[in-house]
């Protein structure tokens, strides 16, 4: 299911941490792992020497990936290392698609902290442009995650980006014999509004998305009351949404689980997981309004930094 699995590395702990799962993933995949360190050019980091730049993290970032791949060195698994210089968020999407990798794998605390490394940098912005899927992971020192993944939840609202995720969840699922719950959660645009306001970018990039994507009628409307006929239209949208991923994964033999709830969907997504015992979700990064609207800054964001298990996000590009 995956060749190529492109890893950016760091010296932190977290991203150290998720080595191990990446090695599992690679070992079952019979898949070739790329490790990348971006060299932050934006970065005050450079020292003239004799005329010529010379950038103090290139050589840094050489040492790092030399010693993960040493650390990496297992029976057939192949592993390859590079060093760039970039914006860290937008080469290791343009890496991804000009190299043809299959999988970003990353954690979600890196060396900057959980505040600049995923609210607003490199992991959401990784997460909101990679054409290629993206599996993050909240880490601590010496975590191993679970893999083979055994229970594959699948949150959707059957829109055209929910539907790219619930293929790829239920051809993962496939590949491992694991069983696919189904979730849909019923409120009003719950694809595509925030379900909490999302904190301000310290990247100018994704600060400039973020404006691109607010919604100039939500911000101005306030609380409604809940109309009958919308509610119920609402409960069938979710129960045919259901219905597909059950029907998808009938098609490849797949076990299901079928759930329909009322709440807050991030929620309703986080207590899903205790109830299925979950070991990873997969979901779309675009909701009922497609690419114009992206999920990041609400649903997703907060799945994606607050899930207990991986979170394996599908773009519109894949």
């Amino acid at each position: 299911m995956y060749d190529d699995i492109l890893v950016p590395v760091d010296d932190s702990e977290p991203a150290s941490a998720i080595l191990g799962h990446v090695t599992d993933l690679a070992s079952w995949a019979d898949a070739t792992i790329q490790l990348l360190f971006v060299a932050d050019t934006g970065r005050h980091s450079v020292t003239v020497v004799e005329n010529e730049v010379v950038d103090g993290l290139v050589r840094k970032g050489t040492t790092i990936v030399e010693d993960v791949r040493d650390r990496l060195r297992a029976p057939g698994i192949e592993c390859e290392t590079d060093v760039v210089q970039g914006t860290p968020a937008t080469t290791i999407v343009e890496y991804a698609d000009r190299y043809d990798h299959d999988l970003i794998v990353m954690s979600t605390h890196g060396r900057t902290g959980v505040s600049r490394y995923l609210r607003g940098s490199v992991s959401e912005a990784v997460v909101r442009r990679s054409p290629v899927p993206v599996l993050t992971a909240r880490m601590q020192p010496d975590e191993r995650l679970t893999f083979p993944y055994e229970d594959v939840l699948i949150p959707t609202d059957g829109s055209p980006g929910a539907t790219r995720a619930v293929r790829h969840g239920v051809a993962l699922a496939d590949s491992l014999g694991a069983t696919v719950h189904a979730l849909s959660v019923v409120e009003e645009g719950w694809l595509d509004r925030d379900d909490e306001p999302a904190a301000p970018s310290a990247d100018p990039e994704q600060a400039a998305d973020d404006e691109q994507a607010a919604d100039p009628e939500q911000a101005a409307g306030g609380e409604q009351a809940a109309d009958p006929e919308q509610t119920a239209g609402g409960e069938q949208a979710a129960g045919d949404a259901v219905e597909a991923v059950v029907a998808e994964a009938e098609t490849h033999g797949v076990t299901t689980t079928r759930h329909v709830a009322d709440g807050n969907p991030a929620d309703v997504i986080f207590d899903r997981i205790d109830a299925v015992d979950a070991d990873v979700v997969v979901m779309g990064t675009t909701g009922r309004r497609g690419a114009d609207r992206v999920l990041l800054g609400s649903v997703a964001e907060r799945t994606v930094r607050d899930a207990p298990v991986p979170v394996l996000t599908v773009g519109d590009t894949e």
